[in-house]
């Protein structure tokens, strides 16, 4: 499963919004269970700007304490707009039998 987050961050913070992003809120994600990788990428189609892409075991990675204490923007909350998430679950098809 996939968990998708995209946001765009106020210009003012954005070299400290990746700082923190990078060194400190990814790898507090990745220490919770279910979290099971992460990558960051800039938008160069449409927006919002940065896109992070994550593997999850499935719902349950939502569902942990460990979660729930560090989700969010951390001190860019008030800093961070047009917040979109997406979860995507693998698209199951039954393969014709031959």
């Amino acid at each position: 499963m996939q968990h998708i987050v995209l946001v765009d961050i106020d210009p003012e913070v954005e070299d400290d919004f990746n700082a923190w992003y990078d060194e400190i809120h990814i790898p507090d994600i990745l220490a919770c269970p279910g979290w099971l990788s992460a990558k960051r990428h800039r938008c160069v189609e449409g927006g919002p700007k940065y896109v992070a892409v994550y593997e999850i075991t499935g719902p349950e990675a939502y569902e942990t304490p460990e979660f729930h204490a560090i989700k969010g923007f951390g001190p860019f909350e008030d800093r961070v707009s047009n917040f979109r998430r997406l979860r995507l679950a693998p698209l199951e098809r039954e393969q014709a039998a031959s």
